[in-house]
């Protein structure tokens, strides 16, 4: 039975709505703490995800709750804030509402300024299918479905009797070599030559071939030459096979199709696939272009106007993976800073300034960085006033990466979990988080297959 709820706030203040829970609307939501406003957050799942280190997730490293600690708990001191949770189905720029949706129960939730912080999905380019072969690394499921298909891989390896079968099984492919495809790549590496190694009788786990494909001509794209090519020789010593210039042109259960720059097709047997090639905006995106008329890129994205919003709706605000903005990149830092900077903006507001007023919003490109195995990282930053960039590779980038990880990361005893857990994985072969289930690996088709029905029976 369908039930409608109608949320309403206190009159007298300023009603701020925030779509999405990640590093956008987190920040937006505690930058709003001491403001005379009433701040309402809409969120898909009860927890902030601290999305780069989901890959540790699905590698075994450390446990999903270090990295998405539950959203209400990180939020239930700021008085003037409460949590909605639910998948927003529509958003209303005239009547200034937001409708969301959990389970069977509408809720519209009235707004005076909106900040939309829904984040990106993955993308398959137009091949929504292989999302069933080769799911992606956006969400807790994502990390822990492929842990369970890494692991169960090597567990069916070691009860066949099949050479051509073991190989298949032992052959992991992740598409996409950007930072989530080279430190994916990188662990399930790690976890076949170190981790695994010795804890089976009848295969060797370091027999396990991975391979990392991509389209581009080199790994990791956006940090250039030196760098990109430090990235590809630490991969290649670890015992990942890198193939470059190769598209992903079809896919099954057993195996995928790829066209090579040469016009080669060819086919590669693997069972254990991850896809880390593209991302796309929330379809929210949409929605906002439709009602404002506002740009969107190929990528789905809302082109904002200097001060993030949307045009002849300066309440409205896109932020994040939601916005595109020329020179801030898909990451957690355009994120918070977007956030930071629609928060103020509605801080001023209410003391008077108005819309016109607004600084444009300038982004402080603070670097970038990526694993690439055991003691071994890339960064690249900026030297502030210049065109300049100080490049980093080996051990001294390793360890800025995990400082810079554990600053972010949300509470004190996640970070302390964390330090303890990368302390055993990174000194030794333990890995504390192998437990996988059967529920964890098949639950996608599971889910899909009820959804399908439920669509059928609602046809007939």
């Amino acid at each position: 039975m369908n039930s409608r709820t109608q949320t309403g706030m206190n009159d007298a203040r300023h009603r701020v709505v925030i779509i999405g829970s990640g590093f956008g609307g987190l920040t937006a939501a505690r930058r709003l703490a001491k403001a005379d406003v009433e701040v309402t957050v809409i969120a898909r799942t009860t927890h902030h995800l601290f999305q780069p280190l989901l890959y540790q997730v699905a590698t075994g490293v450390i446990s999903e709750g270090q990295i998405a600690p539950p959203l209400r708990v990180i939020l239930r001191k700021q008085d003037n804030v409460r949590v909605v949770l639910g998948d927003v189905e529509s958003i209303d720029l005239d009547g200034h509402t937001i409708t969301s949706r959990l389970l069977e129960r509408v809720t519209t939730t009235p707004y005076d300024s909106l900040i939309v912080a829904a984040g990106a999905d993955q993308s398959y380019f137009g091949n929504d299918r292989f999302a069933e072969f080769a799911p992606g690394l956006k969400t807790i499921d994502d990390a822990l479905e492929l842990r369970g298909r890494i692991l169960g891989a090597f567990e069916q390896a070691e009860l066949s009797t099949d050479p051509e079968e073991r190989a298949r099984l032992l052959t992991f492919v992740v598409i996409g070599a950007g930072a989530t495809g080279v430190e994916m790549a990188g662990q399930i590496a790690e976890m076949a030559n170190r981790t695994l190694r010795g804890a089976f009788r009848n295969i060797d786990s370091a027999d396990a071939r991975v391979i990392l494909l991509d389209a581009a001509p080199t790994v990791l794209p956006p940090y250039g030459g030196k760098l990109s090519k430090r990235a590809t020789d630490r991969l290649a010593r670890n015992g990942v096979d890198i193939q470059l210039g190769a598209m992903v042109v079809d896919m099954d259960y057993h195996g995928l199709v790829v066209t090579d720059a040469d016009g080669t097709r060819r086919r590669i047997e693997s069972q254990c696939k991850v896809w880390s090639a593209g991302v796309a905006a929330s379809p929210l995106g949409r929605q906002l272009a439709e009602q404002s008329g506002v740009e969107l890129d190929r990528a789905g994205r809302v082109k904002v106007g200097p001060d993030l919003t949307v045009p002849n709706h300066p309440e409205v605000f896109v932020v994040g993976d939601m916005m595109a903005v020329d020179g801030v990149p898909g990451m957690a830092q355009g994120a918070i800073q977007g956030a930071k900077y629609a928060a103020s903006a509605i801080k001023d507001g209410l003391k008077g300034t108005p819309p016109e007023a607004r600084k444009p919003f300038s982004y402080w490109d603070k670097g970038s960085m990526a694993t690439i195995a055991r003691f071994s990282a890339v960064a690249k930053i900026p030297v502030p006033g210049t065109s300049r960039h100080i490049e980093l590779a080996g051990f001294l980038a390793w360890i800025g990466w995990l400082v810079l990880h554990l600053v972010y990361l949300v509470g004190f005893r996640n970070r302390f979990t964390t330090l303890v857990d990368w302390f055993f994985a990174f000194t030794s072969r333990s890995r504390t988080q192998l437990a996988v289930t059967e529920q964890q690996v098949f639950a996608r088709n599971a889910i899909e297959e009820l959804e399908e029905r439920t669509r059928l029976d609602d046809a007939a």
